[in-house]
C-alpha cells in the first residue's frame, strides 16, 4: 500500500494530477478541498494517498490531510459509495461539515451534492454516525486558496478547466456552466471557480 508520497508538482488538472518522485510520474486524483492547498507546478508537496486495485486498473488518490483521507476511506466502505463519489463529497463539502451534517442529521445538506439523493443522504448520516471519532470535526484545518493570475486568457482557460472538473464530480454540463456563470471569474484560479461553484451549490 503507497500511504504517502513526496515530491514535485508537475501537473495539475482537477480532479487529476500528476506527482515526480525520483523521476517517476505518479498519477493521482484528488478532490477539491486537496486542490485548493496544492501549490504551483514546480513545487514540492506531501499528499497521503489510498491505492484501490482493481481488475483493470489501480487507481491512486491524494488527500492534502490525514482526515481527508480517513473520511475518503470509511466512505468507500459503505455499499453503493465507490472511490468517485467519496470525491465528489469531499469536494462539495469539508470534513469539518460533513461530519457535523452527520451529527446534527442534516440530510438535507448532504442531498445538495451531486450524486446524493434523498436515501442515500439518510444511509450515509445511519452508517457513518458510528464510524467518525468525535473530534474529527475539531481536528480540521481551514483550507486556504491558492494564488490566481489574473490574465485575460488565463481566466478563460480557468473557467474552462472549472467546468470540466465540475462535470467530472458528476455536475451535468448545463448545471456545471450554470454554476460558472454565477461565479465572478475575474482573477481566480480554476481552484477558486471550482470552490465559488461548489458553495454556490450548497446554498
Amino acid at each position: 500500500m503507497i500511504g504517502r508520497l513526496t515530491g514535485r508538482l508537475a501537473e495539475k488538472q482537477p480532479p487529476a494530477l500528476l506527482l515526480e518522485v525520483n523521476g517517476v510520474g505518479y498519477e493521482l486524483e484528488a478532490p477539491m478541498s486537496t486542490f485548493y492547498t496544492l501549490p504551483e507546478p514546480g513545487e514540492n508537496v506531501v499528499l497521503h494517498t489510498h491505492l484501490v486495485v482493481r481488475e483493470d486498473a489501480q487507481l491512486l488518490y491524494g488527500f492534502s490531510s490525514r482526515e481527508e483521507r480517513y473520511l475518503f476511506r470509511t466512505l468507500i466502505r459503505i455499499s453503493g459509495v465507490g472511490p468517485k463519489l467519496a470525491l465528489t463529497i469531499l469536494s462539495g463539502i469539508s470534513v469539518r461539515e460533513f461530519a457535523q451534517s452527520v451529527q446534527d442529521d442534516d440530510a438535507a445538506r448532504l442531498v445538495r451534492l451531486p450524486g446524493i439523493g434523498k436515501k442515500t443522504a439518510q444511509r450515509l448520516i445511519v452508517e457513518m454516525r458510528d464510524r467518525l471519532p468525535d473530534n474529527l470535526s475539531d481536528s480540521c484545518s481551514m483550507l486556504q486558496t491558492t494564488s490566481a493570475d489574473t490574465s485575460i486568457l488565463a481566466v478563460r482557460d480557468a473557467r474552462q478547466d472549472a467546468c470540466s472538473a465540475l462535470e467530472s464530480l458528476g455536475y451535468k454540463p448545463q448545471e456545471a456552466s450554470r454554476l460558472i456563470r454565477g461565479v465572478d471569474c475575474d482573477g481566480l484560479s480554476s481552484e477558486e471557480i471550482i470552490r465559488d461553484a461548489l458553495k454556490r451549490a450548497m446554498k
